[in-house]
């Protein structure tokens, strides 16, 4: 009997497999450690693993419990690619990533030819397309195992098929009700954690490929969130991102719903956690509870994203995002008003099929209006699959390119001119790093996510310290510890 103590699991390697998660799949751990062992005795040196993660922070959140249940089973991590087993976390948000994905996965397969033992996995989204599994199926047959977005958890179970069957293993699930958490998790960094607390998206933005391959939207309950929350901040985490698609939606499957004005109430009381951030709210149902919460919060960064995608009212309809260019320009004004000094960021596409430049002109007047701390600015991406794509009057890319541009210079000079007004002020940093462009210098982030580099070495990371703010650098700050 293995008794792990994180997680009170007992593990009887003479029962039958259990059949409830995620004790099932800690059995299957258990064996690969076993098998694992062997292995190392075999090659006279540790097994080593490698997991890539491309797309969003809900991908890197999956990439540390595959890390997790690795590093539980044996192995050990490396940095390159050239590792016993290779894992491919994948995004789809974009066509031309899925093109860079394969010729990655070419690489694997010449190195694989070098080391036939190694293990080669893929995951992940672009996983959930069947047309990219029929290819991979056929074009790239040295892969191992192939899953998506819903399994993540059955990692060591996928693997020990693998072993057994010695041929590809695919498990891709359409969609799931089930959420399975308390898994092993190895997180990147010590003072600061992802929490996932809900998974899906029911949006169905007319450009966007998640609600297909993520599923349908469904909530963790709020008392296994708070718990997990405890947990992280009992190791030592100080900060953590509530993890969703539309975080606004949160608690509308459950049993017994509840809001996500409700949630942040309940996470700010758990005790030693200093901040609190989240990702993504949608403009459309933002509400006023929400609004009042973060106003009196004092843990709640001072900081939202809030995703406009385009300033057009006539490109909003045509990209399903259910709100007005008015609608969206007073939730702002209602932000602003509770929170006079909040930042806010953005994420706008350029080059949405139909758009003139008289739309163009408003999606500019929008950023001029909101004065955007920073903007996530994208060409639009014809994705396969959404309806997006199938629209008449795309964008010739010559046009598209010349209005990122012009609204690119727009926010980065309403950017500078936000940070400016910082300058010489003393406030509160999370550091975060040591800087990668000078050792002598540490990397830490304010409430406003706006990142300010200092003098410091690795002893100060993870701690919270006031900074004066000395220089301004347009996207950031050279400041000095006080």
């Amino acid at each position: 009997m293995i008794k792990y103590d994180e997680y009170d699991k007992q593990i009887d390697l003479d029962a039958q497999v259990p059949e409830k998660e995620p004790e099932r799949q800690y059995y299957f751990m258990e064996v690969l450690k076993g098998w694992a062992q062997s292995e190392k005795e075999r090659l006279g040196r540790d097994l080593t693993y490698n997991v890539q993660t491309f797309g969003c922070q809900m991908n890197s959140k999956d990439s540390e419990k595959l890390a997790g249940i690795l590093e539980t089973i044996g192995y050990v991590a490396t940095e390159s690619e050239e590792a016993d087993f290779v894992i491919y976390n994948t995004c789809t948000v974009r066509e031309n990533a899925n093109t860079r994905v394969y010729g990655r996965i070419g690489y694997l397969g010449n190195l694989k030819k070098k080391n036939p033992d190694m293990k080669i996995a893929l995951c992940g989204c672009m996983m959930q397309e069947e047309h990219v599994v029929e290819k991979i199926k056929k074009s790239y047959r040295f892969v191992d195992i192939i899953f998506g977005t819903h399994n993540i958890f059955k990692m060591a179970e996928l693997l020990n098929q693998r072993l057994h069957t010695n041929k590809m293993v695919v498990d891709i699930w359409k969609d799931t009700k089930e959420i399975v958490e308390e898994l092993p998790s190895e997180q990147k960094y010590s003072f600061k954690a992802g929490v996932n607390i809900m998974y899906g998206c029911n949006n169905f933005c007319s450009y966007c490929i998640v609600p297909y391959v993520r599923g349908r939207e469904r909530s963790r309950n709020p008392e296994d969130i708070i718990n997990e929350i405890k947990k992280l901040v009992s190791k030592g985490i100080v900060e953590v991102m509530l993890l969703g698609q539309n975080v606004n939606s949160y608690g509308k499957t459950l049993k017994n719903p509840i809001t996500f004005a409700e949630l942040l109430r309940r996470v700010e009381e758990v005790e030693g956690l200093k901040r609190i951030r989240f990702m993504t709210p949608h403009p459309k149902d933002l509400s006023d509870e929400v609004i009042e919460v973060m106003k009196n919060s004092k843990k709640i960064c001072n900081h939202l994203h809030l995703p406009v995608q385009s300033g057009s009212t006539k490109l909003l309809k045509e990209m399903n995002r259910k709100y007005t260019k008015e609608d969206y320009l007073a939730l702002v004004s209602k932000i602003k008003e509770a929170m006079p000094n909040i930042s806010l960021t953005t994420d706008i596409i350029i080059g949405f099929p139909g758009e003139t430049e008289e739309d163009f002109l408003d999606t500019l007047d929008v950023v001029k209006q909101v004065r955007y701390a920073s903007a996530y600015t994208f060409l639009y991406s014809k994705r396969s699959g959404t309806p997006a794509a199938n629209m008449e009057n795309q964008v010739p890319d010559d046009v598209a390119k010349e209005r990122f541009n012009r609204l690119l210079k727009e926010v980065q000079t309403i950017s500078a001119e936000l940070t400016k007004k910082d300058e010489g002020s003393i406030q509160e940093v999370l550091v975060e790093e040591i800087n990668e462009q000078d050792n002598t210098l540490v990397t830490g982030r304010l409430s406003n996510n706006l990142l300010v580099h200092f003098k410091g070495d690795k002893s100060l990371v993870g701690q919270l310290l006031n900074v004066k703010l000395t220089e301004c650098k347009g996207f950031y700050y050279i400041g000095e510890l006080v």
